[in-house]
């Protein structure tokens, strides 16, 4: 008998169906991946099954009786829990707090936070989950807010756990210790169901995969009677292009030319000179110097949280320096705002799309003037020309490949990758002299990654200088012109990329083995 069956799943959000007669059979002690792009439909099952959205037609089964949970309360009753790609965690509250919020715990209304505390490490130590709950969860890292969600669910007893993307912000060490994780989970009896678009990671550790395509289930595999390139081409319904570095032709015109008198001016790209910044007494960048030239992709190496954030958000004016220049286009950007940054030629990507770069709750058409510049070109005497910027964002959801059900869509109602996609037309309706990546590719399908690196390539042969920032060092590799490494604020020398490139020095630099402080 299986642990989970869902025949003939159906849902539909404002006439558009995300989920068309989907089956998924799942075995006990199993780990199934379901894969496809964002917006093939994942989530949305998973959400149906986990109470969360009601389903139009279809029928669930769990441990062979039928069953439709309303809540997710009715869910982890019975066994079913599931970690969100957002973590849904109070910072401010520790681990153990977290793990036990909403229960009637030992002692209850008193509760007993001692025997707490003893129930979760041993939890803890019998998974290899490695949690202090005394911790506040505002001080752990992305990884260990990671391993506090799935103890939530071991704490209460859940049978199957339901991953959602949960290795889009984890560092390529972390990522193997949640597979370490799983496995042990597995062989504990615990079945497992991963959400997710990464293939590697899906041959490393599944056994079996359902692919998703436009909310149809296209495929199920066996994991041990497949190969990535199979499972690429039935998740986007062709083969993946290969990637490739044009040649820059360096003709561009850059964006603020209209305010120095229209037509193309000279540039030398970006000049960065001894950045220092610092946060609560602490150093976050050291003296930091780098330059990109015209029609140049300088990537940026490193594990998160090395001073990544402070450096985009330095170059962007989101974050002010207390030492050092910036200048682009010969131009001193150090004292601008990011408003009249913008207006200069930079273009920011954030890895934070939701917190940074947009208003969810807002449409498409909104959310696209929300860049100071374009506010300004579609207006006339204060008042915004909606007619005008509505059929630009049309013309944008087609050029991008952008699917929605139109302008006035919520933005908050698409999926990760066409929301990175509208944020990129946004941000490149302006022609930028200066583009700064920002994990540009982070939670993305693979469909969505390839559009997004043509884009970059489309610029950076169009003569923009871009700053590519990754902790996918595969990506820095596929992309870059140079690439250098940040570690603890501090920017190793560049080195050209080639086909004799040390990756594993690229490594020990990345572990701060080398790096001269």
């Amino acid at each position: 008998m299986a642990l989970l069956e869902m025949r003939n799943i159906t849902k539909s959000f404002y006439g558009k169906a995300a989920n068309e007669d989907v089956d998924l059979l799942l075995e006990k002690g199993e780990i199934h991946a379901l894969l496809g792009e964002n917006g093939a439909g994942k989530t949305t099952l998973m959400n149906i099954l986990y109470g969360i959205y009601p389903k139009d037609h279809g029928e669930i089964f769990w441990k062979g009786e039928e069953a439709g949970f309303s809540t997710p309360r009715e869910a982890l009753a019975a066994g079913i829990g599931m970690v969100h790609q957002h973590f849904m965690l109070v910072p401010t509250m520790t681990v153990s707090q977290n793990i036990t919020m909403g229960l009637k715990s030992p002692g209850y209304p008193l509760t007993d936070r001692a025997a707490v505390d003893r129930k979760i490490r041993v939890l803890s130590g019998r998974y290899g989950l490695d949690v202090n709950p005394d911790a506040l969860v505002r001080d752990l890292s992305v990884g260990e807010q990671q391993r506090v969600e799935i103890m939530k669910l071991l704490y209460r007893d859940a049978e199957l756990l339901i991953l959602d993307e949960p290795t889009a912000v984890l560092t390529p060490g972390e990522t193997e210790n949640l597979f370490v994780i799983l496995r042990q989970l597995k062989a504990e009896g615990h079945s497992v169901i991963l959400i997710t678009h990464r293939i590697p990671e899906i041959m490393a550790v599944t056994d079996r995969i359902s692919v998703l395509r436009a909310g149809r289930k296209v495929a199920e595999r066996a994991t041990a009677d497949t190969e990535g390139k199979e499972l690429s081409r039935l998740m986007i319904g062709r083969e993946l292009k290969t990637v490739s570095l044009p040649e820059p032709t360096g003709a561009r015109r850059a964006c603020g030319a209209e305010e120095a008198g229209g037509g193309e001016r000279p540039w030398d790209g970006l000049h960065l000179e001894k950045i220092c910044c610092r946060e609560k007494g602490r150093s976050r960048l050291e003296e930091l110097s780098l330059e990109i030239r015209p029609g140049e992709i300088l990537g940026i190496a490193g594990v998160d949280g090395n001073g990544q954030k402070e450096l985009a958000e330095c170059i962007a004016g989101i974050r002010k320096t207390d030492a050092g220049s910036i200048r682009l286009d010969g131009r001193d950007l150090t004292d601008l705002k990011a408003a009249a940054r913008y207006g200069a030629g930079v273009a920011y990507i954030s890895d934070d799309r939701h917190h940074d770069s947009l208003v969810l709750d807002m449409s498409l058409q909104e959310n696209y003037l929300l860049n100071t510049r374009l506010r300004k070109s579609h207006s006339r005497r204060g008042f915004l020309g909606k007619k005008r910027s509505r059929a630009e964002v049309e013309k944008i959801i087609t050029d991008y490949e952008i699917k929605c059900t139109g302008p006035d869509q919520k933005i908050g109602l698409l999926s990760g990758g066409n929301q990175q996609k509208l944020i990129l037309a946004r941000e490149f309706a302006c022609d930028p002299g200066l583009i700064i990546a920002f994990q540009p590719n982070r939670g993305l399908d693979i469909g969505a990654a390839e559009f997004i690196r043509e884009k970059l390539l489309e610029h950076r042969a169009r003569g923009a200088a871009i700053l590519l920032i990754s902790t996918d060092l595969n990506e820095i590799l596929s992309l870059s012109d140079r690439i250098s490494v940040i570690f603890e604020g501090h920017l190793s020398p560049s080195m050209e990329n080639s086909e004799k490139i040390d990756t594993l020095q690229i490594g020990r630099l990345m572990a701060g083995e080398g790096m001269n402080p």
